[in-house]
């Protein structure tokens, strides 16, 4: 291994895909190793809600917003992509349980 690298995971809305590839970009060049989502629901990606009946979630989705929180804890901090402060109940799930185990939070914008 040549150095440590800080490991960051991203939470966002994922209607926000190009600010999720410009942010991974940036933060990779800046020398941290970086954890994104693998699935872009809300910019295309149907799998997230194949199946979905009325008021529930997809087992698909129900996996990812697991996966996505251990994603955070392999994670030292989470940055969260919040274009225009926008900051949806997932996300705002996953700032909490980041909180809950002691990650530093960093934000696109200012909140």
């Amino acid at each position: 291994m040549v150095g440590n690298y800080p490991v960051v995971t991203l939470c966002g809305s994922t209607r926000f895909k190009d600010e999720f590839m410009e942010a991974q970009k940036r933060l990779t060049l800046e020398g941290n190793i970086v954890i994104s989502v693998g699935l872009f629901g809300h910019s295309g990606d149907r799998e997230v809600w194949e199946n979905m009946d009325e008021g529930t979630l997809t087992k698909t989705k129900k996996m990812l917003d697991d996966m996505h929180k251990h994603k955070i804890d392999m994670a030292d901090s989470i940055f969260v992509i919040n274009v225009g402060g926008y900051i949806g109940d997932s996300t705002r799930s996953e700032i909490e349980y980041a909180k809950a185990h002691g990650k530093i939070i960093e934000y696109l914008e200012k909140t």
